[in-house]
């Protein structure tokens, strides 16, 4: 590249100077005498010659100040095709990742919510529907929900005067009948006695209605705690309770 420039400024040197040549004879020819002016032509033409001769071989090399100044203007360091970051490979690179990420993290959230949720025998366990229409008035079936035993009791008229005839104010945990019924001849509880987990006898105790011979708690035909260490009432589960259709749901 540096004799390309050598040569070029080499190349202007020499046509500067025949220029000049060139410059000097048409001044001599129009203002010097006329018998002359063939000979100093031919003497400035061939003068001319011998110094574009003389220039294509003896033409000094161009100072530094020059070179620096050549190399200023057209030096140019060659700019590379493209973007050299690589900008845009980066970005997909990244937003790529992030999105792999986003996907991963979904996943990972979708699984653990899915591990939290109830099996499909545990939701079969949820409800338990029972017919109603076999339960003879005074007796008392078990049913199991949840894994717990539930007491079904159908009520005589007698059984429902003697819960319906208890002072309340009397009571270690005061509740009235019908808050724990939802139709008078029927009574659902948890068969879990409130003590220490224990599973009371239905139709026993001193006042008719469970009792848990483990520690001695008696519940009454509504099932209250009416004696021993039981400090609360039977459980009352959620149902829904259909007397037309002799139809009830627990659950």
């Amino acid at each position: 590249r540096q004799m390309c420039i050598r040569d070029r400024y080499q190349r202007r040197v020499r046509e500067t100077t025949a220029f000049a040549m060139l410059a000097r004879c048409a001044r001599l020819a129009t203002t010097g005498p006329s018998a002359v002016r063939p000979l100093n032509i031919a003497k400035t033409l061939s003068g001319a010659h011998l110094s574009l001769t003389r220039a294509s071989s003896n033409v000094p090399a161009a100072s530094n100040f020059e070179g620096d100044l050549i190399s200023s203007n057209y030096d140019k360091p060659l700019a590379p095709l493209g973007d050299p970051s690589k900008r845009a490979f980066t970005y997909v690179v990244l937003g790529g990742a992030r999105f792999i990420y986003a996907s991963a993290a979904r996943l990972v959230a979708i699984k653990f919510i899915a591990t939290m949720s109830a099996s499909a025998d545990v939701l079969a366990l949820a409800s338990t529907e029972v017919d109603l229409s076999s339960i003879e008035a005074g007796s008392s079936v078990t049913v199991k929900w949840r894994g717990k035993p539930v007491f079904i009791r159908h009520r005589s008229e007698d059984e429902i005067a003697s819960a319906v005839a208890v002072d309340v104010a009397t009571l270690r945990d005061p509740e009235t009948d019908d808050v724990r019924v939802q139709d008078p001849e029927w009574l659902v509880v948890l068969g879990v006695c409130t003590h220490l987990g224990c599973v009371p006898l239905a139709g026993a105790g001193d006042f008719g209605g469970y009792f848990c011979p483990c520690h001695g708690s008696h519940y009454d035909t509504s099932g209250r705690i009416r004696k021993g260490p039981a400090p609360l009432n039977l459980e009352v589960p959620g149902y829904e309770l259909d007397t037309d259709a002799n139809s009830l749901l627990i659950g």
